[in-house]
């Protein structure tokens, strides 16, 4: 059993997540920033541990990880998404999402870090996305954060791996999630078609690939794309 700390645990991805690794009997922690009913009811369904906390400030993440008493794995979901063309992203909108993103991650990692090294053994799994492989138009900010997502994944499994910590990333593709509310179900069911097994993804299909990563002991360094195709 495994004490995993999840962040942006209370709906989406992280909250399959958290259900799928309680049903495991691990021990779960999950971060979350604003919707308090919706991580009562992920606490409430899975007994998991929920902590207040947004990862862009690295005082409140510090004090978040000071109420874990362990860490074994890591899993960095928290994201935040805008859509808009380029030069009309305000630089505010620009710095919050690299702040969530990104510097989100070095708050989270800095603070396990402790943990990890006392063991000399861990598991961080990064979430970015199939737009941080290969961009999206009018997604330009998002997919700036999510590109250094899969870059700073890549450095940290390079320079974490001899202290016995594996360091992933996974890159979702469309999956069901509030992310796609404003998606009109047109283009859902257009972009279903154009994968290659013909449905848009769950939030549980990438915590199976979270799970995967876990066990996958000379797993590291990689990008696993959860995108049913879409992006090869």
């Amino acid at each position: 059993m495994s004490t995993i700390v999840i962040t942006g645990g209370s709906r989406g991805i992280g909250a399959a997540a958290v259900e799928l690794f309680a049903q495991q009997g691990h021990r779960v922690y999950f971060l979350y920033e604003k919707n308090h009913v919706a991580a009562q009811a992920v606490v409430a369904k899975t007994g998991a541990t929920a902590i207040c906390c947004d990862v862009a400030d690295g005082k409140a993440v510090q004090a978040a990880f000071q109420q874990i008493p362990d860490v074994d794995v890591l899993i960095l979901n928290a994201g935040i998404c805008h859509y808009g063309l380029m030069q009309d992203v305000a630089e505010a909108t620009w710095d919050r999402l690299f702040d969530v993103n990104v510097k989100g991650i070095y708050h989270c990692v800095n603070a396990a870090m402790p943990a990890f090294l006392q063991k000399q053994k861990g598991c961080i799994i990064t979430v970015s996305s199939m737009w941080g492989q290969v961009g999206a138009s009018c997604e330009a900010a998002y997919s700036a954060t999510k590109g250094a997502v899969i870059a700073l994944s890549k450095a940290l499994a390079q320079e974490l791996g001899p202290s016995g910590i594996r360091v992933n990333c996974i890159a979702p593709g469309v999956i069901e999630t509030d992310m796609c509310a404003n998606v009109s179900a047109e283009t859902m069911s257009e972009l279903a078609e154009q994968s290659c097994v013909g449905r848009n993804g769950t939030p549980m299909d990438v915590a199976q690939a979270m799970a995967y990563l876990i066990d996958a002991e000379f797993v590291t360094g990689q990008v696993i794309a959860v995108n049913g195709g879409l992006v090869l």
